[in-house]
């Protein structure tokens, strides 16, 4: 056995290989304007590993938009740890941050008039993206060919936007933002304009993107429907992240495949978490609540009624309590 060194500095940094594609710890965000200061990034922690293709969901104002402009390299987080593709966002200068944006991470807008240029044919769009970042590829007409095809939309070469349906148009966006090969897609409420139908359809073909070619993914959105389409969701609430749930499929004994759905809380590093809405609904839960330390799990009861079911671990101190916010956020 080799003993470690009794002086020195051990290295903590992780391999590239290793590192996840996106990672925020502690990440503030604070917009002031004459006086006035709202805080839309409160202390989010979120991390999404290589290959992963994850929704980001929650309501207006929650700070999901805002995540995604400073992921994307359009703002810049007040505090915390924020990196994406391998890049520090907040110590990046301004070189750096438009390679950045050219090379490392591509973006779809929600408006499709934002994401395509109106003069343009959709093969000339994804030309143009290649132009703008330098793009050497040799047989540029085949790698975009190649692109319009991944997205089912290679009929559509010679076609300007307004020829284009919506799904057809959000298709060809996401070939644009694959046009220099990013390592991450971020996408902003995508199918925020299209039926349900068409949504549907350009989530799968993101979906195929992500297995076909292994790109990391997030989209963000308001819309719950779009977890179906991902094996992870994350919501955000309160500029934090508060609930995961996981998807996965298992065959059971008979044989047949069963779709399973598990939520988790997020808890944070000093200990936070919020309780999901419909849990504080269902159980009144407001102002504070009690808890009690069991053996394997911690017990939660709405604090303005009698304890008669929260029995305490023999010889365990009782835990610290605090106030519980109307959001349903428990201190622990």
């Amino acid at each position: 056995m080799t003993e470690a060194p009794a002086t020195g500095t051990v290295s903590t940094a992780v391999p590239a290989h290793a590192e996840p594609h996106i990672l925020c710890a502690d990440l503030v965000r604070i917009f002031a304007a004459e006086g006035v200061e709202v805080q839309a990034l409160q202390g989010l922690n979120l991390r999404v590993d290589r290959g992963e293709m994850v929704a980001l969901v929650g309501a207006s104002g929650s700070g999901k938009s805002t995540l995604l402009t400073i992921l994307s390299g359009l703002d810049t987080p007040t505090a915390g740890l924020a990196r994406c593709a391998g890049s520090d966002l907040l110590t990046m200068g301004r070189k750096e941050r438009v390679q950045y944006q050219r090379h490392s991470v591509g973006f779809v807008w929600q408006q499709t008039s934002r994401n395509l240029l109106p003069y343009l044919t959709a093969a000339e769009n994804v030309a143009m993206a290649m132009a703008v970042a330098g793009n050497k590829t040799k047989d540029r007409k085949g790698r975009i060919m190649e692109l319009l095809d991944l997205l089912e939309v290679g009929y559509c070469a010679d076609r300007r936007p307004t020829e284009l349906s919506g799904g057809e148009q959000q298709r060809t966006a996401i070939a644009v933002a694959l046009a220099n090969d990013p390592q991450v897609l971020l996408a902003d409420e995508p199918t925020g304009e299209l039926d349900e139908a068409t949504s549907s359809d350009v989530l799968e073909a993101m979906r195929g993107v992500n297995e076909g070619l292994g790109i990391t993914t997030l989209i963000v959105t308001h819309d719950p429907a779009v977890s179906e389409h991902v094996n992870r969701t994350i919501q955000i609430r309160d500029g934090r992240t508060s609930t995961e749930v996981l998807r996965r499929r298992e065959v059971d004994e008979h044989g047949q495949e069963q779709h399973i759905a598990e939520e988790f809380a997020v808890l944070d590093r000093v200990g936070r978490l919020q309780l999901p809405d419909d849990f504080t609904k269902t159980l009144d839960l407001r102002e504070r609540v009690r808890l009690a330390l069991e053996t394997d799990h911690v017990g939660v009861w709405p604090g303005h009624r009698p304890a008669k079911a929260a029995p305490a671990v023999p010889d365990a101190p009782a835990p610290e309590t605090g106030p519980a916010s109307e959001s349903g956020e428990a201190w622990q």
